[in-house]
């Protein structure tokens, strides 16, 4: 799956460089917004996030392009890889940011539930 995100004022910190905060959440989003449309009519809540690697600043006006891809199912849970790209223009791109996010699937208790 492949979203874009336009950096804003807002989304900065005091130096004009982007909140690592920011990347996270919308790594997060994004990751979950694709294993919602891999498991439709499924609940799944973010119980990691791992290899986080932060490779360069971004600034504001920067459109970024989020890369999802599914890497491993397991019993009750799903990992996804996250790539977050700097473009450039439609040919030249640079990654700034990666991260896996891993989901479990839950009932409307909240207990652990199996994906099958």
């Amino acid at each position: 799956m492949i979203n874009h995100k336009l950096v804003l004022p807002g989304h900065l910190n005091h130096y004009g460089f982007l909140f690592g905060g920011n990347l996270l959440r919308w790594a997060d989003e994004f990751a979950w917004i694709a294993t919602t449309l891999d498991y439709p009519d499924c609940n799944f809540v973010t119980i990691g996030m791992d290899k986080v690697r932060f490779l360069k600043g971004v600034t504001e006006g920067t459109i970024l392009e989020f890369v999802v891809d599914k890497m491993k199912e397991g019993n009750t849970t799903v990992r996804y890889m996250v790539k977050i790209f700097r473009l450039h223009s439609e040919i030249d791109s640079d990654l700034v940011f990666s991260t896996e996010v891993t989901f479990i699937r839950i009932d409307e208790d909240g207990n652990k539930q199996l994906l099958g």
